[in-house]
This record gives C-alpha cells, structure tokens and sequence, in this order.
C-alpha cells in the first residue's frame, strides 16, 4: 500500500492518469460546439487567453502545448528514477477518485453547514445540472482538468514556490498559499457572463471545497484531485437530469 501511495504521486501517474480527462473534455466539447461556439470551461478560457498573449493560440496548439510540457515533466523524473507502470495502479487511482467524489459533496456541505449554522443554500444547486446532460458533463470534465490545473497546480503550487523565495517562513507561506487559492477558487465562480449569484452558502461552500481539493492535491497528486473534481461534478449532472 505504501508503494501505490508513494508511487501514484509521481509525475509519470499523476500525469499520464490526467490525460484522458483532457482528451476527453476536448473531444466532448468539439462534439457539442454549434454554429455559434460551445460553451467552455471559464478557467480553461482564463489560461487560453494566458497563452494566446504568449503567442500560442488555437484548441490544438493549446492542447499540444500542455501535453509536451506534461511529457518533458515525465522525461525528467524518468531519467532520474524509473518508475515502472502497473495498469492495476491506474486502476486504483479511478477508484480512489469514485470514492471521494462520492463523499466529497457530504463532507463539504457538513463543513458548510457546521460553520454557517442551520442550513443554507448549497453549490450543489442549480448550475451544471441545469444544463443539458451532455453539455453539463463536458463541462464538468473541463472543471476537473482546467480549475485544478489553475487554481491547484498553477496557483497553489506557484504560491508555496514563491512565499519562501519572498522571504516567508515555509510554515507560514503553506496555509496562506492553500486559504488564498481556495478564497480565488471560490470567487471565480462569480464572475463573467455565466457567473453564479452570490450568495453566502454557496460562497462558503466552494471556499471548503477548495481547500478539500487543495489537501487532496497536496496528499495524493493533481491527477487524483482532476479526476474526483470532474467525477463529483458528472455525478451533480447525472443527479439533476435523473
């Protein structure tokens, strides 16, 4: 158990486990796009923007652009330690992912609840499962690979990177790096054209939510997190149109 556990959180797993998401949510969107566009993840549109502004624009250069940089992480660990790859690992990873997709909405809306006292409103409403089934779970896919690519890997990560380079204690730079992403994560639900209206429970709820995903990615890796981030959403979907 400890090797799947330490071996799973490696760049080659967590990384090749993330792939299919993305191919995935790619494929899924181009199938549901219309005379007038598709409707698209927001934080994939945020790092698209990002890109274009560095001279790389376009759904395959976008797409290709994060596959190299995915496959240069897992050269680099390969040629400094091998790590073998054991299907039953993968196997286990989607498992893991079920299960806490499946837990994550009780404990979340436990935590919210607790804290806010009674019962308020959750994010649980509305939103993706208002949407036609199969557009609701492309974008479900996207949240999984593109938020937890922004908000975990990119915001959480570049945080703890670069507090202790500014000078804050480690122990200090990790909870302010873990509140702040969480604090954004839930924010950006709330702006643009399709933002959700505010409201304190579903604010609150998020901002749990990510800090839920912030340990989960810190605990067991980005490809884990994606993926239980997507199968939580998909689940919501499937839930609202049953």
């Amino acid at each position: 158990m400890r090797t799947y556990l330490q071996t799973t959180r490696t760049h080659t797993y967590t990384l090749l486990f993330a792939l299919p998401l993305l191919v995935l949510y790619e494929v899924g969107a181009a199938l549901t796009a219309t005379d007038r566009g598709g409707m698209r993840n927001g934080a994939d549109v945020l790092l698209r923007t990002l890109l274009a502004a560095g001279g790389v624009s376009g759904t395959l250069a976008f797409t290709a652009a994060l596959a190299i940089g995915g496959a240069i992480l897992i050269a680099m660990e390969q040629r400094k330690k091998r790590v073998a790859i054991r299907p039953s690992f993968f196997a286990g990873m989607m498992a893991e992912s079920a299960v806490y997709a499946l837990a994550f909405g009780v404990v979340v809306s436990t935590a919210t609840q607790a804290l806010l006292g009674g019962f308020v409103r959750m994010a649980a409403d509305g939103g993706l499962a208002s949407l036609p089934r199969a557009q609701g779970i492309v974008l479900s896919l996207g949240a999984g690979i593109y938020e937890e690519l922004l908000f975990r890997v990119l915001l959480t990560g570049g945080l703890l990177a670069l507090l202790p380079a500014l000078g804050m204690r480690r122990s200090t730079a990790a909870p302010v790096a873990v509140i702040a992403s969480a604090f954004l994560f839930s924010a950006f639900h709330y702006i643009g054209p399709y933002a959700y209206p505010l409201e304190l429970g579903s604010f609150t709820f998020r901002l749990i939510a990510g800090l839920a995903f912030s340990a989960l990615y810190v605990w067991r890796g980005f490809g884990i997190a994606a993926w239980t981030h997507a199968l939580y959403d998909v689940f919501l979907v499937l839930a609202g149109a049953g």
